[in-house]
C-alpha cells in the first residue's frame, strides 16, 4: 500500500524563482536564503518519493475573484507553468498523477470533505518555487506532482482545524491506495508577512518560530489558533500558514523526526521558513 514517509514545508516567495532564474544564487542578499536548502537538496535526492501532494494556494492565475474554490485537487495528466505577467518561469512542466489523485478525490469526498476537482490548470509560483527550492534546476521535476489548491487569499477560507483534519483525511486516502507509493505531503506559503497597508512589510519573528515549534511538537494545538490570530500577528497574508496544517496532519500520529529547520529574515518583504519532518 502507499505511505507517506516525510513532509516538506516552506515559503514559496515569488521573488525567490526570480533570483532563481536570474542566477543570483550567489548575490550577497540571497545566498543566505539559499544555503538554507542545501542540505534540503541534498536530502530530496537521497529520500526521492514516488509522488509529491502539493499544498499551496493559487494567485489569481487558475482561479480569478469569478470562481475561488475553497480546496482544489489537480488531476491532469500535467501541468503547465503559469504565465503571471512576465511569461512563464523557465521550469519543467509538471507531470501529475491522476490516479492517485483521483483515488485522493474519492476517499476525501467521501470522508465528507468537499473538494474541487480540477483536470486542465496552470500552476503558478506557489507550487514552482518549492520545487525549485528543493530540486534544484534539472531538466525534469523527479518525480509526479499532485497539486492542491486551498483559498487563502478571499475570505472566508477554511480555519487551522479543517486544514488539519483533511491532512488526516488525505493520510487515510494514500494509505489505502492499491499501490506501493512513497508520497510526501508539502505545506507551503507564509511565513509572517503584509502586502498592503499601514502594516505593509510587517514580519514578527517571535511568531514565526513558536509557528514552527507548534507545528512539530503540538499541531493539535495549532489547529485551534483561530484566524484573528494569525492576521493580528502574523500580517494579512500569514493566514498562508494553515495550509501547512494539511501536510502536517497528514504525518503519522507519532512524534516526528526533525531532519532540516531553517528560518530567514528577509527575503523580498517576507520570512523565509523551512522545516522537513519524517515519519517514525
Amino acid at each position: 500500500m502507499a505511505h507517506i514517509s516525510a513532509s516538506v514545508f516552506t515559503s514559496h516567495v515569488p521573488a525567490i524563482g526570480a533570483a532563481l532564474d536570474l542566477g543570483k544564487l550567489a548575490e550577497p542578499y540571497w545566498q543566505p536564503v539559499f544555503a538554507g536548502y542545501d542540505f534540503s537538496k541534498q536530502w530530496m535526492k537521497d529520500n526521492k518519493p514516488d509522488v509529491i501532494f502539493l499544498v499551496y494556494n493559487d494567485h489569481a492565475t487558475a482561479f480569478s475573484l469569478e470562481m475561488i474554490p475553497t480546496f482544489a485537487i489537480g488531476c491532469a495528466d500535467e501541468f503547465r507553468p503559469a504565465d503571471e505577467g512576465w511569461g512563464p518561469r523557465p521550469v519543467p512542466m509538471v507531470k501529475g498523477h491522476p490516479d492517485l489523485a483521483s483515488h485522493i478525490a474519492q476517499s476525501v469526498i467521501q470522508d465528507d470533505f468537499d473538494l474541487t476537482i480540477v483536470n486542465k490548470m496552470d500552476v503558478d509560483h506557489g507550487l514552482t518555487v518549492p520545487l525549485s527550492l528543493m530540486c534544484g534546476q534539472p531538466q525534469e521535476w523527479p518525480c509526479p506532482v499532485i497539486p492542491f489548491a486551498v483559498n487563502v487569499v478571499q475570505y472566508p477560507v477554511p480555519s487551522g482545524r479543517r486544514c488539519y483534519n483533511l491532512g488526516k483525511a488525505i493520510r487515510k486516502a494514500v494509505e489505502s491506495y492499491d499501490q506501493p507509493l512513497n508520497v510526501h505531503i508539502w505545506g507551503t506559503g507564509g511565513m509572517s508577512h503584509q502586502l498592503q497597508g499601514p502594516r505593509a512589510g510587517l514580519i514578527n519573528r517571535e511568531w514565526d518560530n513558536a509557528f514552527l515549534d507548534r507545528l512539530i511538537a503540538d499541531p493539535e494545538g495549532q489547529a485551534g489558533v483561530p484566524h484573528i490570530d494569525y492576521v493580528r500577528e502574523a500580517g494579512s497574508e500569514g493566514i498562508e500558514l494553515v495550509m501547512w496544517l494539511i501536510a502536517r496532519g497528514a504525518m503519522s500520529d507519532n512524534p516526528p523526526k526533525v531532519r532540516h529547520r531553517f528560518y530567514h529574515v528577509p527575503a523580498s518583504n517576507t520570512a523565509v521558513g523551512h522545516l522537513i519532518l519524517e515519519n517514525t
